[in-house]
């Protein structure tokens, strides 16, 4: 495995973003960093009106900034529109993650049926099960375990441990952070007398291009129709998707978020971490979920929505949760007031 070198000059950088700069263009940058540890050979960003005041301390090579910040710094600047989306562009360009050589590794497990390009790479003690399809210049790392009839598409990347069951079709560009398992049952159960009778799930997990899964994440297979996450979705590590969802194009799910079955969630959404969804409900496109709220009904309106409390004192809280109990008591008192 080999990792990447990389150094660049700002005059280099500016060119590359279209950004103004202010400050030395010789100047070289040999990576990132944040306003608050940053070194002289470090470029940072400023994205967060809160961390304004960090400009006057940080010992960053450069900062990118906004035009409108350009009064706030006298140090080295790249002055652009989006800092935080050419932060994002940059850190590919400093990434550090191993790079793996084409090939199959002797001690991986490969089927005779299988089709795996010249081009792609298969880890060691990885098995890859029968009618496989992987496709050109993707990588399947240790110890994962790609399942039969599986189809995954070009320049994916399935980390260690990943499970991914039988017929899941994955497009290009996907990327399974480690132990997470695509097409595992759904949680489908018939009750007989109190016995519960398991439901074959015969449905599949399909899940579109330039699609970020990260680690110990579980989407469950359909029970009859597909489990589908669409192009350009981005789901956080421990996130629970059960059978038969629908994941819409470019939503964003955080960590700890459980999605309950046949939930249909739309296109462009926000669930921010902890959130619980229960099944058979839609979410229309653009909604924004705050942290540990429960959706218990469809929302049909885009706009942002939130449920529960907020923290307070230990003290506080227990008097709020003492005066919550008495609500309906005391809509009762003033019903009975109004009334007199």
């Amino acid at each position: 495995m080999t990792t990447l070198q990389t150094s660049i000059t700002l005059g280099e950088l500016a060119h590359e973003l279209n950004a103004e700069l202010q400050g030395d263009p010789a100047h070289v940058i040999l990576g990132l960093g944040t306003l608050q540890h940053a070194q002289a050979h470090q470029l940072s960003f400023l994205a967060n009106p809160r961390y304004r005041p960090l400009l006057a301390t940080t010992q960053a090579g450069a900062v990118l900034m906004r035009p409108q910040d350009k009064g706030d710094f006298a140090g080295s600047a790249l002055f652009l529109p989006n800092p935080y989306l050419a932060f994002a562009t940059l850190s590919h360009r400093f990434d550090r993650t191993p790079t793996v050589p084409k090939g199959i590794h002797a001690r991986a497990v490969i089927a005779e049926s299988a089709e795996i390009p010249d081009s792609a790479c298969i880890g060691p003690l990885a098995v890859i099960g029968e009618g496989v399809v992987i496709g050109e210049g993707s990588v399947i790392e240790a110890g994962a375990v790609i399942h039969d009839r599986v189809r995954i598409g070009a320049q994916c990347r399935i980390r260690s441990h990943v499970v991914i069951y039988h017929d899941c079709v994955l497009g290009d560009r996907v990327n399974i952070h480690a132990g997470t398992v695509i097409g595992g049952d759904g949680f489908g159960f018939a009750n007989e007398r109190g016995v519960w009778r398991k439901i074959a799930q015969i449905g599949r997990v399909v899940i579109g291009n330039d699609v970020d899964i990260g680690a110990n994440t579980t989407i469950d297979r359909g029970a009859l129709e597909d489990t589908e996450i669409h192009d350009g979705a981005i789901i956080d590590n421990q996130v629970q998707i059960a059978h038969n969802v629908v994941i819409g194009a470019h939503t964003a799910i955080a960590a700890n978020c459980g999605v309950s079955g046949s939930t249909r969630i739309g296109k462009h959404c926000i669930l921010a971490g902890g959130v619980g969804i229960v099944g058979h409900i839609e979410i229309c496109d653009g909604v924004q979920i705050t942290g540990m709220t429960m959706i218990t009904k469809s929302i049909n309106e885009p706009g942002s929505y939130s449920s529960g409390t907020a923290f307070d004192s230990t003290d506080n809280w227990k008097k709020m949760a003492v005066r919550l109990r008495r609500l309906d008591e005391l809509a009762q008192r003033v019903r009975t007031l109004e009334k007199t």
